[in-house]
This record gives C-alpha cells, structure tokens and sequence, in this order.
C-alpha cells in the first residue's frame, strides 16, 4: 500500500475511533440461505467463478527457481503450475497425453517439488519439458506418427503479476490481472509481494460452504464475542473500515495500539504496521495483511455445497534462516491456524448443518457488516442470478 494510500486510510480509521462509529452501508441486507445449500447453484459457481474467471493459485514465492512446481486439483481440474527454464510461470492441465494418467503432484502444502528439467509421466513414462512440449514415447514405434507438436499438455492461461500467479482454469483465454483488479492493482503492487517468501501452507477441509468461509473475514461485528478470550483485545473490532473496488474490497482493522500513531507526525506514520487490513480479491481469495507478513486463504468449494477447503499460507518479508525466526514465525502460524480451527470453522459448521433446517430462508446482514453485503451482491452478479437478495425493511422484511 502506497504512504499516501496509508494516510487516507489512518484519518478514516481515527473518525471512526472517535466517533465510536464504523463503515456502514445504507441499508440491512438480506442473502438466500439457499446461496449456501443450492446444488444448482453450486454448479454455476464452479463453472463460472471456479473455471471460466481467473484464479490466484500461488504466488511468486511459491515458485521461486526454475523447475518449481505445485499442482491444485481444487477448481475442478487438475492443475499442473511450474516456473520454466526461461523463468516464466506456465500452467496446464495435468493430464498426461497418452491415457489420461496424472502427470506430477505437489500440493502446496508438501512445499513446491522441482523437476528436473521434464515430467515423466508414472504410467507409461511418457516425458515433457516444462514448457509441456512432448519430449519422448517410449516405444514410439509402437504409434505410429505422433505428432509431438499437437500432443503437448493441454495449456492454460497463466500471468504472473505482482508476487501473485494467475490461472484460468477453463482454458488458454487470455486476461490482464491489472485489468481484473482495476483500481485496486496499484495498491497490491505496492507491497511488493514478489519480494516475499513462502513460509508454510495448511491445506484445511470443513463442512461449511465456501462462500461462509469467507465471509468469516468480512465483518468485526463478531470479534468482540467469539473472540473474547483469545484476539479481541489485540483489536479494535467494532471500528473497522470499508472499501469496494468492483467485485473486490478492502477491510481494515485497527490493532490496539493504534492510538500511539496520534504521537507521530501524519507524513510519518506507518498505519500498516499498526492495522490489520483484509483483501477479497474475487471470487475465491482472502488477503490478510498483518503489520509485517502476510496470509492468504484461498477458498475453494468441496464436492457438495456443505464442504470448502482452503490452502492457508503464510508469506513473510524475508526467509527464517534461524531457530529464533522460525520460532517466531511458528508462533504466527498456530495463531492464524487456532483461532478460525478453534472458533470461527466450528461455529460456521453448526451454522452450515442450521441452513438445512428450515429455520430460515433468508440471513440478515446489518449495515455494519458492508463487506458481506458486497460480497454477496458480487457472487449474485458475477453468476447472472435475477433474483434479489437485497436491501431489507423493517424486521428484515425484504424491499419490493
């Protein structure tokens, strides 16, 4: 995030921390609960949110030499992501040429595995360069006449921009990421995530749906009653700020000792060290950065409408290369990990088996929870979906 951004953002965050107030939107909103149980609906977001849009599926520091790779078999397909002898990041389908077999795995939670220069494929042995160029057949006289250059792997779009790496898992389309973030990319390549490690990745499976796994990030109205014993005085939950950037948006959260940035000049004061600030970068990811590192949560929907998993990563500024940084850092994860394992996901997968009850057809979101709202408002229109989940009246009766 560029200074001038940061300043902006700590006069927004004082007004709320001296009014007592927050970020509002208009109006309550009320969302279908069948958004979270729907197995029709489920389908269009696979194909459309989880197949046709792009998708960040790592980041630069998950592929840090020539011959990396990761495979992700979450959208649906399995994905093959290496970085290639030219240093550029290429993606395909993983799916050997000859009977269909999976070429390579590496999920990021095993840490990238580097090939040596091709993929070979564990069935018949079939090999490919990095750039998924068909290198040999084994008794290729046994074939015929294959034409390597038709029967390379399937190709995807992929754009590395930024520290992050993109993927359109439907096909080789191209897209501009920059494009796809409009006026939020400046400030993601401020930070210069390229510049980041990739300290450890949890692979996390829960039986609640992927949308209320996200919307776990986007409201601190919770913060001060789940999290009571554990976060909630690490943070000033109920001041927290708000901005849509189309689909996407950005939350902030001030930490406790943000008061002490009134003790420092504006020109030089370093807000986010200071704030928690919570990226949804649509569809699927949550960005949290945390003063001086970086997580992120991409959210993927399981094989019903009940369950999600996630890789959960965590980026910092420069390798841990002693006991003392590992240590330190062993520490971010288990508190990133303890909290939502420990509180948010149980509560989410009592709300999940609550949805199928009958209690409710419709969930209230306040005007201090904007971000759901817009999420939500962003879900309904990336899927073309008529009707409203929408502005509410009066006891959460919806308006005509």
């Amino acid at each position: 995030m560029e200074h001038a951004t940061q300043v902006e953002l700590g006069r927004t965050l004082f007004t709320y921390i001296d009014k007592g107030e927050q970020a509002r939107s208009a109006a309550p909103f009320a969302n279908p609960v069948r958004d979270y149980i729907c197995r029709d609906q489920a389908g269009r977001e696979r194909d459309l949110l989880f197949r046709d849009h792009p998708l960040i599926l790592g980041m630069t520091a998950d592929l840090p030499n020539p011959g990396d790779f990761f495979t992700n078999d979450f959208t649906g397909r399995p994905i093959l992501v290496v970085r290639g002898k030219d240093g550029k990041v290429n993606a395909f389908l993983n799916v050997c040429r000859h009977r269909g077999a999976k070429l390579a795995t590496a999920d990021l939670a095993q840490g990238c595995a580097r090939t040596g220069g091709s993929f070979t494929c564990p069935y018949h042995g079939w090999a490919y360069g990095l750039d998924g160029r068909l290198l040999g057949v084994r008794e290729a006289d046994a074939f015929g006449e294959v034409d390597r250059a038709t029967h390379g792997l399937r190709r995807l779009a992929a754009v590395e921009r930024n520290g992050f790496i993109w993927v359109r898992p439907g096909g080789e389309e191209p897209f501009d990421p920059d494009a796809l973030l409009g006026t939020l990319a400046p400030e993601m390549a401020a930070y210069r995530f390229e510049r980041y490690s990739h300290y450890e990745t949890r692979t996390l499976r829960r039986a609640m749906n992927w949308k209320l796994v996200i919307g776990t990030f986007l409201e601190g109205y919770h913060i001060k009653v789940l999290h009571r014993n554990t976060i909630s005085s690490l943070l000033l939950g109920a001041q927290t700020s708000f901005d849509p950037y189309g689909r996407h948006l950005r939350m902030a959260v001030p930490r406790a000792g943000f008061e002490t940035l009134r003790e420092t000049p504006e020109h030089e004061r370093d807000v986010l060290k200071h704030t928690a600030v919570v990226y949804e970068l649509f569809p699927n990811t949550v960005l949290v950065w945390q003063g001086d590192h970086m997580e992120t949560w991409r959210v993927f929907p399981g094989n019903t409408p009940d369950e999600s998993v996630m890789p959960a990563s965590l980026y910092i500024p420069e390798p841990a290369l002693t006991d003392k940084a590992k240590r330190h850092w062993d520490r971010n994860m288990k508190l990133l990990l303890d909290t939502f394992e420990k509180e948010d996901f149980p509560l989410g997968e009592d709300m999940q088996r609550g949805f199928h009850s009958g209690a409710q057809d419709r969930l209230l979101f306040g005007r201090n929870e904007p971000a759901l709202a817009h999420f939500h408002r962003s879900v309904h229109e990336a899927l073309g979906l008529q009707e409203a989940c929408g502005q509410v009246g009066p006891y959460g009766q919806p308006i005509p």
